[in-house]
C-alpha cells in the first residue's frame, strides 16, 4: 500500500499579523491536487495575504505552509524560486506590461526563464491565446484591448508555463457580467481540461457559484460548459470572517446556511440572478 500523494496545497495552523493588526489566526485548510477552492470575505478578511502565503511572497508567524508537500515558508530562495515555477498568478489589475505586445506579455516568463527556443515559445503563446479565444491579437497591445481581453490575456500569462497550480485574485471584479463569465468560463477550462489546481479568491458571488455549477467538457473538436448535476459541485468554498476560516462547504451549503453572519455576508447577491 503506497502513500497518497501530498495535497497541491496545505495551510496548518497558520497565522499572521502586520505588527499589531492581527489578518489570519491558526488558518487551516487543504487544496487536493486537481481540485478548486474558492475565497470569499469581506475587504481585509486576508485573502490575498492567503495567495501571498502559498506563493511564499509573505511568511507566516506562526504554522506551516506547503505546497506540494513542501514547507514553503521554510525554503530557501533558491528553492523557493523553483517552486513557484510551478505556480501561476493571475492579478486582479493584471499587471501587463504596456509597451509589449500580447505575445511578449504571455510568453515573458518563457523568454526570461527558461531556455526554450524563440520559435517553440511563440507556439506556445499561440497555444495558450487560442485556449482563451485571443489567437487573433497575439500581435496587439494591451491598450488596444478592452478590461475581459486584458484579463483572459493575464490568464493566458499564467498558463503559459503550464503550472499545476493557478492563484487568481478577484478576476472578473469590475467586469460587466457578459465579459465576466468569459473570464469564468476560461477558469472553467482550466480546472477541467488541464486539471490545474487552483485557488480563486472574488468577491463576486455570482461568478464563484458559476464557476462551482459548470463544468467544461469536450466533445472531439468541440468544446462547451454546461451545468453539473445536483452535488456535483465542481469546487468548495471558504469563507474568511475575523482572521479564521468561518464556512468551509459547497456552493449550496453556503446559500443554505441560516448564520446570521453569512445571511448578512450573502445579502442583495443570492439567486435568483
Amino acid at each position: 500500500m503506497t502513500d497518497a500523494p501530498p495535497p497541491a496545497i496545505e495551510l496548518q495552523h497558520v497565522s499572521f499579523a502586520f505588527d499589531d493588526h492581527v489578518v489570519l489566526q491558526d488558518v487551516s485548510f487543504t487544496v487536493p491536487k486537481a481540485s478548486m477552492r474558492i475565497m470569499l470575505g469581506a475587504s481585509g478578511a486576508g485573502k490575498s495575504i492567503v495567495l501571498k502565503l502559498i506563493l511564499g511572497l509573505l511568511k507566516p508567524d506562526s504554522g506551516a505552509v506547503l505546497v506540494n508537500g513542501q514547507r514553503i515558508d521554510q525554503l530557501p530562495e533558491t528553492a523557493l524560486l523553483a517552486l513557484r515555477g510551478d505556480i501561476g498568478m493571475s492579478f486582479q489589475e493584471t499587471a501587463l506590461f504596456d509597451s509589449l505586445t500580447v505575445a511578449e506579455n504571455v510568453g515573458y516568463r518563457l523568454y526570461e526563464e527558461t531556455s526554450l527556443p524563440l520559435d517553440e515559445v511563440r507556439a506556445r503563446v499561440a497555444e495558450v491565446l487560442g485556449f482563451v479565444g485571443l489567437g487573433d491579437y497575439i500581435d496587439q497591445y494591451p491598450s488596444e484591448l478592452s478590461g475581459g481581453q486584458r484579463r483572459r490575456v493575464a490568464i493566458a500569462r499564467a498558463m503559459a508555463a503550464r503550472p499545476n497550480l493557478l492563484l487568481f485574485d478577484d478576476p472578473t471584479t469590475g467586469l460587466d457580467p457578459i465579459t465576466a463569465n468569459s473570464v469564468n468560463d476560461e477558469v472553467v477550462k482550466l480546472r477541467d481540461l488541464e486539471q490545474v489546481t487552483s485557488v480563486v479568491v472574488t468577491h463576486q458571488i455570482r461568478d464563484a457559484y458559476y464557476v462551482a455549477k459548470h463544468r467544461a467538457v469536450r466533445d472531439g473538436n468541440a468544446l462547451s460548459i454546461v451545468g453539473t448535476e445536483p452535488g456535483q459541485d465542481r469546487a468548495r468554498f471558504l469563507v474568511l470572517h475575523e482572521g479564521r476560516i468561518f464556512f468551509e462547504g459547497t456552493a449550496d451549503d453556503l446559500l443554505a446556511s441560516h448564520d446570521a453572519y453569512l445571511r448578512e455576508f450573502l445579502f442583495m447577491t443570492l439567486p435568483p440572478w
